[in-house]
């Protein structure tokens, strides 16, 4: 690499930015990220105020991501066989028009099925951070320390998008009309996505030979996977039961401003652990982290069944969120390096998804708790969750460390 794109110690995230093409290509990904926070409250949003019902549109936006977690893998595969530009392109365009359609549909009072149909459409957007990080691996594949601060600033970027999406979605469907919020959505993302394909330079080259073994299949991949699925699972239950307890409260309407405490604690700590030069084996690093998330879990659980003020548990959800950004970024580093060349996208999505079925299966048990038993008791189920996450982790390791053990000569 040239002395002039050299890390600098004092300032890691201007070193990514010096690289040619990285602010192009990052501002695009950014603009196409920003409506991942929007859509799903955007269309609740919008179908709960047009058909009054929140079932419905609970079931549509559950539609959706069933239907994500079947076609991201395969939009992914075809991303690594064909390159970004030639794919991602069309399928953000077929994701944008079934937002469109979705809005027509509710506009114009269609029939209920029409929704679901609409809405499944837009499964076909790329996994975004997926492809940013494949270009950041592409170009930094032999500066491991760079690596590590550009896959932690695209974790921070998740949780700032997830953290402003929310609110602008909200305030676009609050101010203007019901519509408003998925219309600039699919805006963002299709003009985002323009941007960001248009960067071809940075562009991660096709790989011509034959395809390697799928990431699902490469030894390592499944427990990392399973770890996901366990986080995923902290991530909707935390979401859902910290809604029922500021409803039990009187203060629904705070809700959200308490999640996005904790996006923006672990958006800091994401950004401060990419300021900071990594330290031993990433698998290492991987299992600290996790221990780390699992035990800061337990505070918003204290935090409620202690006190029962909504403020501490504000307090309690922006530290405990500073265990997330670390965790996903050593989770994402481990996945890259156990993903076969070519189909780095794949692997990263199938990440994704898992997280996505984790979100899912989280948000379901922790509602069936708050419903049978209470607010308070579901602040359980992200820390079971994140204990899951460890023991999985911890078994991941163990045969290594016993190989190790037993190599060394005795005395």
């Amino acid at each position: 690499m040239p002395s002039r794109y050299r890390r600098s110690m004092s300032s890691p995230y201007r070193h990514l930015f010096t690289l040619p093409g990285t602010r192009a290509f990052t501002i695009g990904n950014l603009i196409a990220r920003l409506p991942m926070g929007m859509f799903s409250v955007s269309a609740i949003l919008m179908i709960a105020g047009s058909r009054g019902s929140y079932a419905l549109a609970g079931a549509v936006t559950a539609t959706g991501l069933a239907a994500t977690a079947v076609t991201a893998p395969w939009i992914a595969r075809l991303v690594d066989r064909h390159g970004q530009a030639r794919v991602a392109v069309p399928a953000t365009t077929l994701a944008a028009l079934g937002s469109l359609a979705l809005l027509l549909c509710v506009h114009y009072d269609a029939p209920d099925w029409t929704l679901f149909t609409a809405y499944a459409a837009t499964a076909t957007t790329p996994n975004l951070g997926g492809m940013s990080r494949a270009r950041w691996a592409h170009l930094l594949k032999d500066d491991t320390a760079a690596l590590h601060t550009a896959n932690s600033f695209e974790q921070a970027a998740d949780e700032l998008c997830f953290m402003l999406g929310p609110v602008l979605a909200a305030l676009l469907c609050g101010t203007f009309f019901p519509e408003a919020g998925t219309l600039t959505g699919a805006v963002l993302l299709l003009t985002g996505m323009l941007l960001f394909t248009a960067q071809r330079a940075t562009e991660p080259p096709i790989q011509r030979r034959k395809p390697a073994k799928a990431p699902l299949r490469t030894p390592g991949m499944p427990p990392l996977l399973a770890v996901c699925l366990a986080l995923g699972a902290v991530f909707g239950s935390m979401e859902v039961v910290t809604l029922a307890f500021a409803d039990a409260q009187g203060h629904k309407s705070a809700a959200g401003a308490i999640l996005g405490l904790q996006a923006a604690g672990s958006c800091a700590a994401g950004l401060l652990y990419g300021a900071t030069k990594p330290t031993g084996p990433a698998e290492r690093r991987y299992l600290y982290c996790i221990a780390a998330m699992t035990a800061l879990m337990a505070l918003p659980l204290l935090a409620a069944a202690l006190t029962g003020s909504l403020l501490v548990l504000a307090g309690a959800l922006l530290v405990a969120g500073m265990a997330t950004a670390p965790t996903m970024v050593t989770n994402m580093t481990l996945i890259q390096r156990h993903t076969p060349g070519g189909r780095l996208n794949e692997g990263m999505t199938l990440a994704v998804t898992a997280l996505l079925g984790g979100i899912a299966c989280g948000s379901a048990l922790g509602g069936w708790t708050t419903e049978h038993l209470s607010a308070t008791a579901g602040f359980w189920i992200p820390v079971a969750a994140a204990a899951a996450a460890l023991m999985i982790a911890l078994a991941r390791a163990l045969p290594g460390t016993l190989r190790r053990t037993n190599s060394r000569p005795a005395h």
